[in-house]
C-alpha cells in the first residue's frame, strides 16, 4: 500500500484562488492524496469569497493583508509565514498558481527546503519582463524553481522548453474551465443586490475590469473614456464595471464614470456572480488575465484593454483581440463587434483553447505518476 502524497495548496488571491479551489477539491477526493491547504491573504475579502463559494476550509492562514503593503512586505510576509507550514507539515510537494508574488515567494521558500514545486499555469509568457508587472518574472521565476509544470495549452509547454526546461511539462488545460463548470447555472440567482436589480435582458451589457499596475494613470482614463462614448453612441448598451478596491482605480472610476444611468459601478463580486454575469453579458472589456480563459469558454468575446497578452493562444483562435489603452482603438474595436453581427459570432463562437474542464485530475495524475515513477525506481 503506497503512502498518500501529501500536497501543500499554497495560494493568496482571488484570481489564484478561482483557479486552485477546484485542484484542492480534485485532490480532496483522491485516494492517492493527502490535501493541505495554505493562504497567504494577499488579498484577503476577495479570497475568502471564493473559499465559501467552493468549500475550502484553510489549514493554514498568514492573514498577511495590510493597508499600504508593498511587494517586499509581501515577499518577506510569505517567505517567512509559509516557512513555518512548511516546516510543520514536510509536505511530498508544495503546488503554487500562476504569476502572483505569493506564487513566488511560496515557490522559493519550498525550494529553500528541498521541496519540490509544482506549478499550476505554467509557461505563459508576454515577452516584456515589465508588463504585466510583477507578474511577468514572477512567472518566470517561479518556472525556473518548478519540478513539475501544468501547462494550460501546448503553446506554454513550448515557452518552458525554449527556456531550456525539459522535464516535468505537462499540458493540462487550465483548471478555470473546472471553476465555471461547476459554478454557472441557467437559473442562478445573484447575490449583489447590485446586480439582481440590473435588467440584464432589456440591453446588450458590457462587462468592463480594469484594475492592472501598468493601466494606471493615463491608460485608465483613455478605457474610461471610451466606455463613456460607447454608451453615448449606443441607447441600447449598458455596462456594469465592478470596480477594484484600490484607491487609485477606484477613485477615477467614479470620476469619470459615476453618474451615468446605464453605467453601473459595483463592488468586487463574489466568484459565483461574476462568472454567472460572464455567462449573460454580451461583450467582455478587460485588463485582466483570467477573463481571457473564462469568457470565450462561455462564448463571449473580450477585448483585451492591453497592448500585449501572455495568452496569445486566444487571439490565434479568434476569442481575444486585443484593443489597446489608446480611445480610438478600444472604440474601434468594440463598435465593429456592437455593429458587426457576423464580426461578433465569429469570436463568440471561435474554439475555446482551454481545455475541457478536466485540468485538475489531469494535475493529480501527473503528480502521482510523477512520484510513484520515483518510489519504483527507488524500490529496484
Amino acid at each position: 500500500m503506497r503512502k498518500p502524497i501529501k500536497a501543500l495548496s499554497v495560494f493568496g488571491t482571488r484570481p489564484e484562488a478561482v483557479k486552485m479551489c477546484p485542484l484542492v477539491k480534485a485532490i480532496e477526493r483522491d485516494p492517492r492524496f493527502t490535501g493541505v491547504v495554505c493562504v497567504t491573504g494577499q488579498h484577503r475579502q476577495m479570497l475568502d469569497q471564493v473559499l465559501d463559494a467552493f468549500g475550502v476550509r484553510p489549514d493554514h492562514d498568514l492573514d498577511l493583508m495590510r493597508d499600504g503593503q508593498t511587494l517586499g512586505g509581501v515577499t518577506a510576509g510569505v517567505l517567512e509565514g509559509l516557512g513555518a507550514a512548511l516546516d510543520a507539515e514536510e509536505p511530498d510537494i508544495a503546488l503554487v498558481h500562476g504569476d502572483t508574488t505569493t506564487s513566488l515567494a511560496a515557490a522559493l521558500a519550498a525550494f529553500y527546503r528541498h521541496i519540490p514545486v509544482g506549478h499550476v499555469e505554467a509557461g505563459l509568457r508576454s515577452g516584456n519582463k515589465r508588463s504585466p508587472f510583477p507578474e511577468e518574472m514572477n512567472r518566470r521565476l517561479t518556472g525556473q524553481i518548478a519540478d513539475l509544470h501544468f501547462c494550460p495549452t501546448q503553446s506554454n509547454a513550448d515557452n518552458l522548453r525554449r527556456e531550456g526546461i525539459e522535464g516535468g511539462i505537462f499540458v493540462t488545460g487550465n483548471t478555470v474551465i473546472d471553476a465555471l463548470q461547476s459554478i454557472v447555472r441557467p437559473d442562478y440567482a445573484f447575490a449583489s443586490e447590485a446586480l439582481s436589480e440590473i435588467g440584464l435582458d432589456a440591453m446588450r451589457t458590457l462587462l468592463l475590469t480594469a484594475h492592472r499596475r501598468e493601466n494606471l494613470g493615463e491608460p485608465m482614463r483613455n478605457i474610461f473614456a471610451a466606455v463613456l462614448r460607447l454608451v453615448e453612441l449606443y441607447e441600447d448598451v449598458q455596462v456594469i464595471y465592478p470596480v477594484h478596491l484600490n484607491p487609485a482605480v477606484r477613485t477615477p472610476a467614479y470620476e469619470a464614470l459615476g453618474g451615468h444611468p446605464r453605467i453601473h459601478l459595483t463592488g468586487p463580486l463574489n466568484v459565483a456572480d461574476m462568472h454567472n454575469l460572464l455567462a449573460r453579458c454580451y461583450l467582455v472589456l478587460t485588463d485582466s488575465g483570467g477573463l481571457q480563459e473564462e469568457a470565450p469558454a462561455l462564448g463571449k468575446p473580450v477585448l483585451v484593454l492591453r497592448t500585449e497578452t501572455e495568452r496569445p493562444e486566444a487571439v490565434e483562435m479568434g476569442t481575444v483581440r486585443i484593443a489597446g489603452v489608446e480611445t480610438a482603438s478600444i472604440l474601434r474595436e468594440a463598435r465593429r463587434l456592437l455593429d458587426d453581427a457576423h464580426a461578433y459570432e465569429a469570436m463568440a463562437n471561435a474554439v475555446n483553447p482551454y481545455g475541457d474542464g478536466h485540468a485538475s485530475q489531469r494535475i493529480c495524475d501527473a503528480i502521482a505518476g510523477h512520484f510513484y515513477a520515483i518510489t519504483q525506481k527507488e524500490a529496484w
